[in-house]
């Protein structure tokens, strides 16, 4: 059993905003050295900004009309037509009933584009993507999935006189070489599509990469507790921690090199270093929205896509990214949002 020790006074040294905030000055003495390390998934494949305009209207549903339908022969996306009709899963529709269609600009999934990428091709954020089309755990994404976009967005490099011609199949391909990420948006934004109907492989424990073309299983439920991934005094709590920042997770005091174990069961659905703040990452999914991250990382053991066990090691800790003295980060995120992780874990 980990347990954690919790002094009674924190200092504010290891407090790490979201990477939006500015002012946060890189002290990374070394990259994190990652088992398997590949391109991350989000740049498997790059995204034409091909968006259509839809005329907002109103449908009346026929005999045999299904949600999914009537978005193929509207060109809006059923999941934004769902959300301006306030309807729920199954979806069930009535014949005669008069649907809202959100007129809008909508983008239509290829195979392999991840939500990531998507929103970079347009210059807006994922999450206003996510929000506008009510998309939830696992967010795997279908091809031809229609995503309504948010309001202002165009190729990258567009000029405004030149908006209308996104609809074009000709527009260019997005750069996403500068890409920049946070937490939510991995979690989110990072599997790549595939065909309805396809089957998810399973997460197995070996370590082995999973190729970036194959989204990756999430648990479908939350079985256990959560434990300490690492005994020491914390540097950080969660919550606000003056001048206007907020750490959204905790930090542990910690030996450079010591290992650090998943707080739960789960799948890695991350192992990297793109999100620059945290250098060394690892996001655990554990089902119901869970998610638990681990930053500052020295090394990595685990692949993205692999079964990890309550307290099997991760990986060693580090002072990776934006650290100033070697830690971990430790979040604790459901349905998107971070928690205190203290209100979770067991008391020392």
């Amino acid at each position: 059993m980990l347990a954690g020790c919790i002094p009674g006074g924190v200092t504010q040294q290891g407090m790490q905003p979201e990477i939006t905030e500015a002012g946060t000055q890189a002290s990374a003495p070394f990259e994190p050295d990652i088992v398997g390390s590949d391109a991350p998934v989000w740049e498997s494949r790059s995204v034409s900004a091909r968006a259509a305009d839809v005329i907002g209207t109103q449908y009346i549903v026929q005999s045999g009309d299904t949600l999914r339908g009537i978005g193929n022969r509207t060109g809006a996306g059923s999941e934004a037509i769902a959300v301006a009709n306030a309807l729920s899963p199954p979806y069930t529709l009535r014949v005669g009933q008069q649907l809202t269609i959100p007129g809008g600009r909508y983008h239509a999934v290829s195979q392999g584009e991840t939500g990531i990428a998507i929103a970079h091709a347009y210059g807006v954020a994922w999450s206003d993507i996510v929000a506008l089309n009510a998309l939830d755990e696992p967010y795997i994404l279908r091809i031809g999935q229609r995503l309504k976009l948010p309001q202002g967005a165009q190729a990258i490099g567009a000029s405004p006189s030149s908006t209308n011609q996104i609809a074009s199949s000709t527009a260019r391909p997005s750069r996403i070489g500068a890409l920049v990420v946070n937490i939510d948006d991995v979690v989110t934004g990072s599997q790549p599509a595939i065909a309805e109907g396809t089957r998810v492989p399973a997460a197995r424990p070996a370590r082995a990469p999973v190729s970036a073309a194959v989204p990756v299983s999430v648990p479908s439920a939350f079985v256990g507790r959560f434990t300490w991934p690492m005994t020491g005094p914390l540097l950080t709590r969660y919550g606000p921690v003056g001048k206007g920042q907020i750490s959204n997770g905790i930090d542990i005091t910690a030996t450079r090199g010591a290992p650090f174990r998943a707080a739960a069961d789960g799948v890695v659905s991350y192992a990297g270093s793109e999100v620059a703040i945290y250098g060394g990452l690892i996001l655990v999914s554990h089902g119901d929205g869970w998610v638990s991250a681990y930053g500052h990382a020295e090394r990595i053991d685990v692949t993205r896509g692999q079964a990890v066990k309550a307290g099997q090691v991760l990986g060693a800790a580090g002072q990776s990214g934006y650290a100033e003295t070697p830690k971990l980060h430790f979040e604790l995120r459901k349905d998107r949002k971070p928690v205190d992780p203290l209100l979770y874990l067991p008391k020392s």
